[in-house]
């Protein structure tokens, strides 16, 4: 069975810190494109970060350039993403995804998705 299990969610003031891990179990991880997403209340699912396969490529959301780092561990089939300097509007249900090929942004061509965590940030 294909899963990823995101955790590290929670409430933050405004210039905090945050590190999401994402779990996965059931897929050839190591050969999947891993990325975050998220997505605010009333408004479209967002990518916000990806790493290539043996973390050789990274791609981020200008809006989290700077901010954010994503990673990964293949040995321990987890990627994860370190959001500092977090800023109200970063506030969002964060999801992981994965798929194979190519760092993509567009959420439709990600076959695996986790539940979600929330991410709270207070001003």
């Amino acid at each position: 069975q294909v899963q990823l299990v995101e955790s590290g969610g929670g409430s933050v003031q405004a210039g905090g810190s945050l590190r999401l891990s994402c779990a996965a179990s059931g897929l050839p991880f190591s050969m999947y494109v891993m990325s975050w997403f998220r997505q605010a209340p009333g408004k479209e699912r967002e990518f916000v970060a990806g790493i290539s396969q043996r973390a050789g490529s990274t791609e981020y959301a200008d809006s989290v350039k700077g901010r954010f780092t994503i990673s990964r561990d293949n040995a321990k089939n987890t990627v994860y993403l370190q959001m500092d300097s977090l800023k109200f509007e970063d506030t969002a249900v964060y999801y992981c995804a994965g798929k194979p090929g190519s760092i993509q942004k567009s959420p439709t061509v990600h076959a695996v998705w986790g539940q979600g965590t929330q991410v709270t940030v207070s001003s």
